[in-house]
């Protein structure tokens, strides 16, 4: 009898967690529109990170922005990884397969096969895309090269830095990449979700 009693203190636990942990979010989203004038990094406190919010497909987020040429977009994989690649405009992200394959894919090929179903913006705090041109110019100067890829080492990440910077460093998590442009763009970053992918015709 003590084991059931044990699962469901455990399942209480997780809920309130869960539940602490939407009410956090929830927080930082009324905190974010508190200002009229972008949130640079020199307004963070010192114990604050340069990255505001991550991407999450299980807690909403209210703030909703449409892509613009050169903005980076990320989903999820497997609940634990993400996926990046840069938007070009007309419903087309160039992304980096796991063959090294550099290629055109629209919004719904890009989360096909992977957990994450929703598309995430890499945005300032008033919700403007943190995006290049010139980036989105030297993804599509790669399409259908093939890259050296490894999941750990030379990945989507990578690609995606190395088209907003011509810095050798190497950038091979999710993390990193964000940290690294929100300094790059001296804004804190969050990470919104992509607006009605409905809106966009589906290739």
């Amino acid at each position: 009898m003590p084991l059931p009693l044990l699962w469901l203190g455990a399942a209480a636990v997780s809920a309130l967690a869960v539940k602490g942990l939407a009410d956090d979010r929830k927080a930082q989203q009324r905190q974010r529109f508190n200002g009229y004038r972008v949130k640079k990094l020199a307004d963070l406190k010192r114990y604050e990170s340069a990255v505001a919010m991550y991407p999450s497909d299980m807690f909403s987020v209210e703030q909703r922005v449409k892509p613009c040429i050169g903005a980076i977009v990320c989903c999820g994989v497997g609940g634990v990884l993400d996926h990046t690649g840069i938007w070009i405009g007309d419903n087309t992200i160039i992304e980096v397969d796991g063959n090294g394959l550099v290629k055109p894919v629209s919004s719904q090929r890009f989360t096909q096969d992977r957990s994450g179903k929703g598309i995430f913006i890499a945005c300032d705090s008033l919700g403007t895309p943190l995006a290049s041109e010139i980036a989105a110019q030297r993804a599509i100067e790669q399409i259908y090269q093939v890259r050296d890829y490894h999941l750990f080492d030379n990945n989507c990440h990578q690609f995606i830095w190395q088209c907003f910077t011509s810095d050798a460093q190497i950038v091979t998590t999710f993390k990193t990449l964000s940290l690294n442009v929100a300094q790059l763009f001296d804004r804190v970053l969050y990470w919104d979700n992509c607006d009605d992918e409905n809106d966009f015709i589906l290739i």
